[in-house]
C-alpha cells in the first residue's frame, strides 16, 4: 500500500488507526494535496484508514513533496502526493490479480493498437460483510463493511506528436450496523489529457478534469429516519508548459482554473420524523493560478530552481452571505446572483530551492516555499473522518498561508549500499482554524460563527538511513518535531499543541530474501500520542454527569506503537504465468492502541469517573494468492 509505505519517511505521519488522512511536518490532513493522473481525491482511505484509495497494481509512479513544492502545485500548505497510473501495455495484453482472505484484486491491461495505444482496467473489493453473514448472530449478520474501487485508463498515439489519456476512477465505502446506522462515502474521477511535442525542447499537457467526492450517513431510531449529506464537486482545467533551454536550463510554466461546487450538508427526515429537514445553500468559488519557474544547473555542483506562482481565489453566488463579529453574532449579510464575485484573494507564493552536489553522491539542499490554501476541512471529532465537511474560503474565512524553510544534507555510503538524510525545517503559518468550545459543525448554516482564527508554527529535525543492497534491507527513520497553534481566545492567547504535535516518530523496516522462494519482511512503528483535552473536573447537574474542560490540548492520548510482519512465498514460474503467495499480520503483537477515550461515571462508585478505552484493530491475519498471466 503506497500511502502505508510513505507514512513510514520521515516527516509523514500516520493519523492513526480508523482515522483518514495522514500529517506532514506539522500541518493538518487537509493540508495535503493528493493528485490522481492531476485530479485531486478529497478522501484517500477505505476502511476508515485501513487501506488506502490507491490500488499498488494500478499504479504507474509516485511524486511526493513535504517541502518546496514546485511552482506548478498549489493550494494546499503542507505537501503532494502526485500519482499517476498505469498507461497499459503497448504490446501484450496481462491478466493479473490476487485472491485474499480480506480483499481480491483483478488487472487487465493489453494493447488497443500495438506500439500505438494501450488500456489497463484495474478492480479491488473487500468482502468482509460476506463473512459477517455466517454468523447465526443477527447483530452481527445485517452488518456491512466492505470497498470497492476501479482504475480505468487508455492512451492513444495520434501522429508523431500527440497523445491522448483519458483515466477515469471510481471508490465507495460501505459502513453499516444493522437497520439502525449506515456510513458510504466515495470518489470519482475523470481526466483527460492531451500531450503535444513541438519540438525537441518544448512540449505541453492541457487536461480536463473531474472530481467528486460526497458522504451519506443513515441513522434510523423508531419513527425517525435521517440522512445527512455533504459533497463536493470539482470542474477543472490546466495547461502546463515545459521548455528545455539547453542541458543546463529548463522552463516551467502554465495555468489552471477549478470550478468548486460544495454541498456543506443538508439534513432529510422521514414523513414520520419528529426533526425538520435542513438544507444548507451550495458554496460555489473559482480558484485560479498562473506559475513560472526555471531550473537552472550553474555548475556541475551548484543547480538553483526559482519561481512562483501566482493564486487567485474568488467567492461566487448565489448566495447569502454573513459577516460575523467576534463573539460570532451577525453583523451583516448580503446576497449575491449567481455568478457574481463576493470577495477575491490574490496571493503570491514564491518558490526558491538551492542545491550544492559534494561529490557524485552527497549534496546539501536548501529550499523556501510559502503556499496558499483556500479549501479547509471541518471537524467536530480529533480525528479525521469521512464526515468532516469541506468550506471554502469567504467574508470571514480568509485563506491559509504557510512559508516553511528547510535545509538537509543527503548521501550514500559503500558504492551505493547505504543511503542517509538528515533535514531540519521551521514553518510559520497565518489563517489557521480551530474551534469554539461545543461547536456544532455538521449542517450548521452559521457554521462560520463557530470558528476562531490565529497562527501556527512546526519545527522539526528528520532522520533517514537506508540499506538498499544485499539480502537484508530497509531503513530506520526518526523525526524529533513540534506543532503549536496560537488563538487569543484559547489557553489565554498561549502556545498550545496542535492536534497533530507529536514529539517523536520511529519507523524501523526490515525486508530479509531468505532463499529463493522466501521473502520475509517486518516494520514497527511508535510515535507520541496526539495532543487532545480530557475533563479537568466534573459536576452533577439532575443525576447527569457533565465534564468540564480547561486547558485545550493540554493531555495526550497514549503512545502508539504497532509491529507488523509479512512473508512471500514465490510460486510457480514460466515464460506465460507466475504466481507468489503473501501472508501478513497486522498488530503482531496485538497493541490495544486507543482510537478514542471516553469518560463516564464509575458504575460502582458515582463519586468516580472511568476511563473508557476504544481500540479498533488487534490481529488482522491475511493471506492472498497473486497471479499473472504474461
Amino acid at each position: 500500500d503506497i500511502l502505508k509505505t510513505l507514512q513510514l519517511l520521515p516527516g509523514i505521519k500516520s493519523a492513526g488507526d480508523g482515522n483518514s488522512g495522514f500529517y506532514v511536518r506539522g500541518g493538518g490532513a487537509d493540508q495535503n494535496l493528493i493528485l490522481l493522473d492531476e485530479a485531486p481525491i478529497y478522501n484517500a482511505t477505505h476502511l476508515l484508514g485501513f487501506f488506502s484509495t490507491f490500488n499498488s497494481d494500478a499504479i504507474k509512479d509516485v511524486s511526493v513533496y513535504k517541502g518546496n513544492m514546485p511552482a506548478q502545485y498549489g493550494g494546499r500548505l503542507s505537501s503532494v502526493l502526485d500519482i499517476h497510473t498505469n498507461d497499459g501495455n503497448m504490446t501484450n495484453t496481462q491478466l493479473s490479480g490476487g485472491i485474499g482472505i480480506i480483499s481480491s484484486r483483478l488487472n487487465l491491461e493489453g494493447p488497443i493498437t500495438k506500439d500505438k495505444g494501450a488500456f489497463s482496467i484495474h478492480a479491488r473489493r473487500t468482502y468482509a460483510d460476506l463473512f459477517l453473514k455466517l454468523s447465526k448472530d443477527s447483530s452481527v449478520n445485517q452488518n456491512k463493511l466492505n470497498f470497492y474501487d476501479l482504475n480505468a485508463k487508455a492512451n492513444y498515439q495520434f501522429g508523431s506528436n500527440n497523445r491522448l489519456y483519458l483515466s477515469a476512477y471510481r471508490g465507495r465505502d460501505n459502513l453499516g450496523f444493522g437497520n439502525d446506522f449506515g456510513l458510504n462515502w466515495g470518489n470519482s474521477v475523470l481526466s483527460l489529457r492531451w500531450n503535444h511535442v513541438y519540438n525537441s525542447s518544448l512540449f505541453s499537457n492541457t487536461s480536463l478534469l473531474y472530481s467528486y467526492y460526497d458522504y451519506l450517513v443513515r441513522i434510523q431510531s423508531g419513527n425517525n429516519d435521517v440522512d445527512v449529506r455533504s459533497s463536493i464537486r470539482d470542474f477543472s482545467l490546466r495547461n502546463e508548459w515545459q521548455w528545455h533551454i539547453d542541458n543546463r536550463s529548463r522552463l516551467n510554466f502554465g495555468f489552471s482554473t477549478i470550478h468548486h461546487d460544495i454541498a456543506p450538508g443538508s439534513v432529510e427526515t422521514s414523513s414520520t420524523s419528529s426533526y425538520n429537514t435542513q438544507i444548507l445553500e451550495k458554496k460555489k468559488s473559482l480558484e485560479s493560478a498562473l506559475w513560472l519557474s526555471h531550473d537552472w544547473k550553474i555548475n556541475p555542483s551548484w543547480q538553483v530552481t526559482y519561481g512562483a506562482r501566482l493564486s487567485m481565489f474568488n467567492v461566487l453566488g448565489p448566495g447569502t452571505f454573513y459577516n460575523f463579529d467576534e463573539i460570532g453574532d451577525v453583523v451583516d449579510s448580503s446576497v449575491f446572483a449567481s455568478g457574481k464575485i463576493a470577495k477575491t484573494y490574490l496571493n503570491l507564493e514564491p518558490r526558491l530551492a538551492i542545491s550544492y552536489q559534494r561529490d557524485n553522491r552527497d549534496f546539501i539542499r536548501f529550499s523556501y516555499s510559502r503556499n496558499t490554501q483556500n479549501l479547509h476541512l471541518l471537524s467536530n471529532s480529533t480525528a479525521a473522518n469521512p464526515t468532516d465537511v469541506w468550506v471554502p474560503s469567504s467574508l470571514n474565512i480568509k485563506p491559509e498561508i504557510g512559508d516553511q524553510l528547510a535545509t538537509g544534507y543527503f548521501g550514500e555510503l559503500n558504492d551505493g549500499m547505504f543511503e542517509y538524510s538528515s533535514e531540519v525545517y521551521y514553518r510559520w503559518m497565518q489563517n489557521q482554524i480551530d474551534y469554539k468550545n461545543g461547536a456544532e459543525i455538521i449542517a450548521n448554516k452559521d457554521v462560520e460563527s463557530q470558528l476562531l482564527y490565529g497562527k501556527g508554527r512546526a519545527y522539526g529535525w528528520e532522520n533517514f538511513f537506508k540499506k538498499k543492497k544485499g539480502r537484508l534491507t530497509g531503513w530506520i527513520s526518526y523525526t524529533l518535531s513540534k506543532t503549536e497553534r496560537k488563538l487569543d481566545q484559547v489557553n489565554g492567547g498561549k502556545w498550545y499543541p496542535a492536534r497533530q504535535d507529536r514529539t517523536h516518530e520511529i519507523s524501523v523496516v526490515g525486508i530479509y530474501q531468505l532463499n529463493s522462494k522466501w521473502t520475509l519482511s517486518g516494520t514497527w512503528v511508535y510515535y507520541t500520542g496526539n495532543a487532545v483535552t480530557f475533563p479537568s473536573g466534573k459536576y452533577v447537574v439532575s443525576d447527569i454527569l457533565i465534564n468540564y474542560y480547561s486547558e485545550r490540548n493540554g493531555n495526550r492520548m497514549p503512545a502508539y506503537h504497532r509491529l507488523d510482519l509479512g512473508a512471500t512465498l514465490q510460486g510457480k514460474s514460466t515464460d506465460k504465468f507466475e504466481s507468489s503467495w503473501t501472508f501478513s499480520l497486522f498488530n503482531a503483537y496485538g497493541r490495544e492502541n486507543a482510537y478514542s477515550m471516553t469518560f463516564k461515571r464509575d458504575p460502582d462508585n458515582s463519586s468516580k469517573t472511568v476511563v473508557e478505552r476504544t481500540a479498533l484493530f488487534r490481529f488482522v491475519p491475511s493471506v492472498t494468492y497473486n497471479f499473472k498471466f504474461k
